[in-house]
């Protein structure tokens, strides 16, 4: 097992966003955390890279509970990208990506051949080779985060989270993004409001609303007519696509 979360119950204040969730991830699958805005996808992703301490409940990797883990160790292992990332600063992107690299070097040390090679496979693999001395500044929404995704692959990640990877792309660089995450193997764990893009590359979906897991299964399996109705107040019917997979068609 590569990934696992057992009962994790999560909130601010008295406000509870996260109850009870447990979840399991096969390695090298793509689980898809689908949910209605507010149902907690995004604060699920953020306890499981560690970036948040469960109320109650464990994360575990290969079995050890992140809990116990060096932050170093962790960011080697785990890369998030999240749906904003803002800054300030006058940089470039190759200098963005390579901010992956960090948790592989030492403190002070400069830039490594394998460094580099990281950097220039990861721009490459999001179409961004072109913008590699372009300010950040300068970037439209959709190529910083085809930026902010080729930081998270040159950090070699085994465990890849995006929150809403597809905001801001053009249906083009929507579609080659997630053929991408289901080409390099990783065990991810992608949040999607598209749900026929869930259907298409998830391997396994897992529904939050309000919080709650209402759903895990295959796509086949969770994305029902009443599911869709209950969870996402529509009503659909389906079509069958070559490969056997469904895909929704709204009403």
């Amino acid at each position: 097992m590569s990934i696992a979360a057992t009962n994790l119950s999560w909130g601010v204040g008295r406000k509870a966003i996260l109850h009870d969730v447990s979840l399991r991830v096969q390695p090298g699958t793509i689980l898809g955390l689908l949910g209605p805005n507010g149902s907690g996808k995004s604060s699920l992703l953020r306890l499981l890279a560690g970036l948040r301490r469960p109320d109650r409940g464990q994360v575990t990797l290969d079995g050890q509970d992140i809990a116990g883990m060096r932050r170093r160790d962790l960011a080697r292992r785990v890369a998030l990208v999240q749906q904003h990332a803002q800054t300030e600063m006058n940089v470039t992107v190759q200098e963005v990506v390579m901010l992956g690299r960090t948790p592989h070097r030492a403190p002070l040390a400069g830039c490594s051949t394998a460094d580099m090679i990281a950097v220039e496979r990861a721009l490459e693999q999001v179409d961004m080779t072109a913008f590699r001395h372009e300010s950040w500044q300068g970037l439209s929404g959709g190529e910083r985060q085809r930026v902010q995704i080729a930081r998270a692959l040159a950090q070699q990640p085994r465990e890849l989270f995006l929150d809403e990877p597809t905001n801001h792309l053009d249906i083009q660089h929507q579609l080659d993004l997630l053929r991408l995450v289901s080409r390099l193997g990783l065990t991810s764990i992608v949040a999607l409001h598209d749900l026929n893009h869930a259907a298409m590359f998830c391997d396994r979906l897992l529904v939050l609303d309000q919080g709650r897991v209402v759903a895990d299964g295959p796509p086949a399996e969770v994305l029902t007519q009443d599911l869709l109705a209950d969870v996402f107040r529509v009503t659909c019917d389906f079509h069958h696509a070559r490969d056997g997979r469904r895909h929704i068609l709204f009403q």
